[in-house]
């Protein structure tokens, strides 16, 4: 049941009687459907972040409702708040006469994202590298030995999926679930940023730098873990095309030699 609904139900007065002919929906059966809903909801949005991140949905696609719908068998008002829930991740925009469309990041927000990341995972790997247990160290080198795998067979999606995880999966080892939410929304819009300005996504680099930022948290070396997330950031960041050059209308129109 909404909360406002369940507020103005709270503040009725007790003697008036219930309207005759009205079927009365148990509360135990309505918070179910509210449950229900908000799951699916989650559900269709969780799929869209993947697409995203995965690179199987690129900036600016549309996303009809009614063709989402259709696909999750649910109907369009589910669909629509999941693509609001997205557009207030920053991953979807919503345009009137346009409908939803993924969404396309401008190079300002592509800095300031990354300055972000910068910000908040040098924090988180510090405090990693002295709270980190030797369990979940070794959970991490599974995750490496999958990234691996999937570098290995050339598997775009399931790479680009572990490369992004492994910064979200070391929040969650933290015990900290707002600092994991913070850093998914950050990874996938670094994800659609990628898509629209990296020059050459070297997935084999960023497995070598998760393999040392893994060594130095194993050696419980805070300020090499830091320096070498930091560098892994910049990398990342360096790759993306930025400051695009620009060429005079000459240079442009010159047949080639």
């Amino acid at each position: 049941m909404p909360r406002a609904t369940a507020n103005l139900r709270a503040i009725r007065p007790a003697s008036r009687a219930p309207r005759v002919g009205k079927k009365q929906v148990p509360r135990a059966a309505a918070e179910a459907d509210d449950a229900s809903v908000q799951t699916t909801t989650r559900r269709i949005a969780e799929a869209i972040t993947a697409a995203i991140v995965e690179r199987r949905l690129t900036p600016g696609t549309k996303l009809a409702e009614q063709k989402i719908a259709d696909i999750f068998k649910v109907s369009r008002t589910i669909v629509r708040q999941a693509l609001h829930q997205l557009s207030r991740d920053k991953l979807v925009t919503l345009e009137q006469a346009r409908g939803a469309r993924v969404a396309q990041p401008s190079v300002e927000e592509a800095r300031q994202v990354f300055e972000v990341r910068h910000m908040l995972e040098s924090a988180m790997i510090k405090r990693a590298a002295s709270q980190l247990t030797p369990a979940q160290i070794a959970d991490l080198r599974v995750h490496l030995r999958a990234e691996q795998a999937a570098v290995h067979r050339t598997d775009v999606p399931g790479r680009t999926q572990l490369l992004a995880d492994f910064h979200v999966v070391l929040a969650h080892m933290l015990h900290n679930d707002a600092l994991a939410d913070i850093l998914r929304e950050l990874v996938s819009r670094s994800s659609l940023i990628s898509l629209m300005y990296q020059s050459a996504h070297s997935a084999e680099h960023s497995f070598a730098e998760h393999v040392a930022i893994v060594d130095a948290l194993e050696k419980r070396d805070a300020r090499a873990a830091v320096k070498l997330m930091e560098d892994h950031l910049h990398n990342v960041e360096r790759n993306l095309r930025l400051n695009p050059r620009v060429p005079d209308l000459e240079s442009a129109l010159r047949p080639k030699t």
